[in-house]
């Protein structure tokens, strides 16, 4: 989770200023509050989440320590691929999370048949992906997603219209899914050539091989 820290800071028998910090990870936030209230000039370090809740130094922490045994600090890679030939559509995700001190990585990818056009595979490989989260226990987090699709990332963000009623009905899905995961969407788009993992999976499925798989990584 990143927040953003609200200081109060007063110099003895001087002056007082109020600094609001860049957004930072929740960990780091409280590394910087603890070493400032050392020196006894910080008169109040408030921390704000993106949905501006205000958080205490002590509830921050029990958060941060309450959330080590579930999955965490997770990302989404999906994609989504398309053979006009046989109307299939391959999904792919690659999952990366922390839990119990470690990194993991799941990879997973389905073969459909019910879709029409490349956009709606797109959506389905993001919808696909909040599937496994929900296996995984993800509720309740702030999780990037990371796709190449700019139709899907510019449509969920709102510079898009979405016009197609196909790919209204699969953004409305998402947005269900993440309303009921409670999960706050950090969407992020990036060129095919950094998506290659999440591709490929799209691409095994589209040949009919299967991959599920979860793996610890460095």
């Amino acid at each position: 989770m990143d927040v953003r820290m609200e200081i109060v800071y007063h110099v003895p028998k001087g002056p007082q200023a109020n600094f609001t910090s860049d957004g930072l990870h929740a960990s780091q936030a409280i590394l910087i509050a603890e070493d400032m209230l050392k020196t006894k000039r910080a008169k109040s370090i408030a921390f704000l989440d993106s949905y501006n809740t205000e958080w205490t130094l002590k509830e921050l922490k029990e958060y941060m320590i309450g959330i080590q045994t579930e999955p965490h600090n997770v990302k989404v890679y999906f994609d989504g691929g398309f053979d006009l030939g046989t109307k299939n559509s391959g999904l792919g995700c690659a999952i990366y999370y922390d839990q119990n001190g470690k990194s993991f990585r799941l990879r997973k990818n389905v073969l459909v048949h019910e879709l029409d056009t490349n956009n709606e595979a797109e959506y389905a490989a993001l919808h696909n992906a909040l599937l496994e989260l929900d296996l995984l226990g993800v509720h309740h987090l702030p999780v990037k997603f990371i796709g190449d699709s700019q139709v899907v990332i510019n449509q969920l963000i709102g510079e898009w219209p979405c016009l197609e009623e196909s790919l209204a009905k699969w953004a409305d899905r998402i947005d269900e899914k993440l309303i009921q995961l409670g999960i706050q969407p950090q969407y992020h788009l990036i060129s095919r050539k950094d998506n290659r993992e999440a591709d490929r999976l799209a691409s095994q499925a589209l040949n009919n091989i299967e991959i599920i798989s979860t793996s610890e990584v460095n």
